[in-house]
């Protein structure tokens, strides 16, 4: 069944028969995200520290929109 069929008959449901939907689909969705993690494996995370580039970015925006402002 597509979700163009499904939405339909979701739209049907009671509030209480809405909320166990949604709690079903939250739990599914919650075991698919700890199916994804692996305990003891590394994750790399991207941090702002060091980020020189960025930053320098970031300060010139306001420059260029007082530019692009009296232009």
């Amino acid at each position: 069944m597509s979700v163009a069929e499904l939405l339909p008959t979701l739209r049907n449901l009671s509030r209480a028969e809405k909320l166990q939907i949604m709690q079903f689909l939250i739990q599914e969705l919650a075991d698919e995200e700890a199916s994804l993690l692996q305990s003891g494996a590394t994750y790399h995370v991207w941090s702002p520290y060091n980020s020189h580039d960025a930053a320098q970015k970031l300060a010139a925006l306001p420059e260029e929109d007082r530019q692009a402002s009296n232009s």
